[in-house]
């Protein structure tokens, strides 16, 4: 039905909005759509704002916090995205957009674009590098292990440890290693053994899964947890072929839990073996050295002589020695006492007392000195000085004054006369004089120049 054009519907922006939002949000309120991010926005109100756009076209797209909290991932510019919203028109500005409720990137999932921004953001920070990792004690005494207790990561464990070395102290901390809380649990669990419980190793673990499910282990907040950790960290999580950010910040990783157990702890009878066959060992050096120096002591044996004999000798060159030192110490004194004479008589020619008087008679020659120099230069100066003051005096225009001459100015601007251009009967002119002025007034101008 045609709107009668001679009384058309006038509508007001606010209603003509309203209308274009219900048309729009009815027609569209679920959506897929493709395209690439650009404009991309997170403020602290922990909304995302973007753009998305084709080789065409744009549209404007936000994910409101509530949503934005699940992604496991952080949007980014030029990112290829498939999305899942509503379309929704904001009358302020009278713009339409896509409010959404589901993000994923296209070609690679969610959590494995999540798990390589993480881990390069921490790589960034230096989380990963080798040189800040801690070594593993050789045999630990007690090794806390972080995980389900009801897991079978805990059982190959446990099995491994029995079987290679029973006397190692196992303590258990139980913690969920699959959900959302998981990651908190696992933190707590790690400051609470670094504060409380006093063993060598910590092991954090679990058996394989998804990616999913080994979600946890990829979390930020344990990777830092691991590093602040004073205690060794071990992680051995999944199978071989998983790899979790733990793994990356652990001081060190282990394949597999059972892996892990074996990498931890020697085997008993391995140890036993190499302290038998090191126990051999020394018993046959020993053995070896024994031998050596009964060779020896038999050798220096057939070398001794009579020991009577030879301290006679010693005795003998004890007293050549005594007297020669006797003689010697006679000779050193004597040397000592000429040059200790020598040495006073030098310190009375130097006493403080002589020189105090040779520096004192040296300071009053130079005080006269000084006070004779002072007194030619002030002398001098003044006559320089009055002879300055007669030039100023001599070039002084007063003095020219004084010898007859005057300066004519002309009234009333107060300017030098210095030729008869511009003068003319009946200007007023002042005449300074050598002592005082005059006033006059011009009767006759002669511009004659031979005079």
């Amino acid at each position: 039905m045609l709107q009668d054009s001679r009384n058309p519907k006038i509508y007001s922006v606010t209603a003509l909005t309203k209308d274009i939002q219900d048309l729009i949000e009815d027609r569209f309120d679920f959506i897929w759509v493709e395209g690439e991010i650009s404009n991309f926005s997170a403020p602290a109100s922990g909304h995302y704002y973007m753009v998305l756009k084709d080789e065409k076209s744009q549209i404007r797209a936000v994910m409101f916090r509530l949503q934005a909290r699940y992604l496991k991932f952080l949007p980014e510019n030029g990112m290829k995205v498939i999305v899942q919203g509503r379309i929704g028109v904001y009358a302020p500005r009278g713009e339409y957009q896509i409010i959404l409720d589901y993000l994923e990137p296209m070609g690679v999932g969610a959590l494995a674009l999540a798990f390589e921004q993480l881990k390069k953001k921490l790589a960034a920070r230096g989380i990963f590098d080798q040189d800040i990792k801690k070594p593993l004690p050789f045999l630990p005494q007690r090794v806390a292990v972080i995980t389900s207790p009801t897991g079978a990561a805990i059982r190959d464990f446990l099995k491994i440890i029995r079987r290679r070395f029973a006397n190692i102290e196992i303590v258990i901390v139980p913690v969920r290693v699959q959900g959302e809380e998981a990651a908190q649990d696992m933190v707590d669990a790690l400051e609470l053994v670094n504060r409380e419980l006093k063993t060598d190793v910590i092991v954090l673990t679990r058996g394989g899964g998804s990616l999913e499910d080994l979600w946890a282990f990829n979390r930020e907040e344990l990777a830092l947890a691991i590093r602040r950790s004073r205690i060794p960290v071990v992680s051995a999580v999944g199978h071989e072929i998983d790899l979790t950010i733990s793994d990356l910040a652990a001081d060190l990783r282990a394949p597999t839990p059972s892996a892990a157990a074996e990498i931890l702890v020697v085997e008993k009878e391995t140890l036993i073996t190499r302290l038998e066959e090191l126990r051999n060992r020394l018993i046959s050096l020993i053995r070896l050295i024994i031998k050596d120096q009964k060779q020896e002591l038999a050798h220096v044996s057939k070398g001794l002589k009579d020991p009577g004999k030879r301290l006679a000798s010693t005795w003998l060159r004890l007293d050549d020695i005594h007297s020669r030192l006797l003689r010697l110490m006679e000779l050193t004194l004597r040397d000592a006492r000429k040059g200790l004479n020598t040495e006073a008589r030098a310190l009375i020619l130097h006493s403080p007392a002589n020189i105090m008087t040779s520096l004192r008679q040296r300071l009053d020659f130079q005080r006269t000195s000084l006070s004779r120099a002072m007194n030619r230069s002030l002398a001098d100066r003044n006559m320089f000085l009055s002879l300055l003051n007669k030039r100023i005096e001599d070039l002084s225009p007063l003095s020219i004054l004084k010898r007859g001459y005057s300066i004519t100015l002309r009234l009333p601007e107060k300017t030098i006369v210095r030729d008869t251009a511009g003068m003319k009967k009946g200007v007023q002119v002042q005449v300074l004089l050598g002592e005082g002025q005059l006033e006059c007034r011009v009767e006759k101008v002669d511009p004659n120049k031979e005079r």
